[in-house]
């Protein structure tokens, strides 16, 4: 748990009972009353909170005062919990990648071929879009959306295209183990993969439903090249 109303003077750079009063914790009529505890947050739960409003409504268009009445407390609570808005976004997505966006991950860490995990990732794509309790779509492709902040805009880049890069390594094994024809262009594969992925986010965010995104899926699955003898 961290102490709300000590962080809150903390952040402000202000000292002394006149500042701890500001969370509840100082004194009444400077006679040296306590008004009571100090307010307290935890931290996990006001992160997850964080997370769902960045993931709605993206990193430019969150504010901080949207952050702090989403999360329940104040700016300076804010600044000596998780630093700034880019640091505590920069906690968000690593978050979010753990517990939402692991997907595509575990598929290729799981799956035998490129073509299963591919399969895989785009139907649990599906759901994971789709499912209530949380906004839909990708944070990481949504949280981009209108991004003047340079740093941000590449880092979220840099997430999208590593998991290109991940693709285009797996189909490359399968194309060296016969498991795939020896002219396919890698490249291009993975990069329509991550095409479908992307394009997926934001049909969900426009209220595609989990049936209509895996018929999607289906279809772009159509196009994997087959070998004779070994599939996906």
């Amino acid at each position: 748990m961290v102490n709300d109303g000590a962080a809150e003077g903390q952040g402000a750079g202000a000292a002394g009972p006149r500042a701890a009063g500001n969370e509840g914790g100082g004194t009444v009529g400077g006679r040296g009353r306590p008004r009571g505890r100090p307010r307290s947050f935890d931290r996990e739960t006001a992160l997850e909170k964080a997370l769902l409003a960045f993931w709605e409504h993206g990193y430019e268009a969150t504010s901080v005062s949207d952050l702090t009445r989403a999360m329940d407390i104040g700016a300076p609570s804010l600044y000596a919990a998780f630093g700034d808005k880019r640091s505590l976004f920069e906690e968000v997505v690593s978050v979010y990648g753990a517990r939402y966006g692991s997907f595509a991950d575990r598929a290729l860490a799981e799956e035998p071929t490129a073509r299963g995990a591919v399969e895989r990732t785009l139907r649990e794509a599906a759901t994971a879009y789709t499912e209530p309790g949380h906004p839909r779509g990708c944070l990481v492709v949504h949280a981009a959306a209108n991004c003047s902040t340079p740093e941000v805009e590449q880092s979220l880049r840099d997430r999208r295209n590593a998991d290109i890069a991940a693709f285009e390594s797996r189909i490359r094994a399968d194309v060296a183990a016969g498991v795939l024809p020896p002219g396919i262009d890698a490249a291009a594969l993975a990069r329509h993969t991550g095409a479908m992925i992307q394009g997926m986010s934001q049909q969900a965010r426009d209220g595609a439903s989990r049936e209509e995104l895996e018929a999607v899926a289906e279809i772009a699955m159509s196009i994997w090249p087959r070998t004779g003898t070994h599939t996906g």
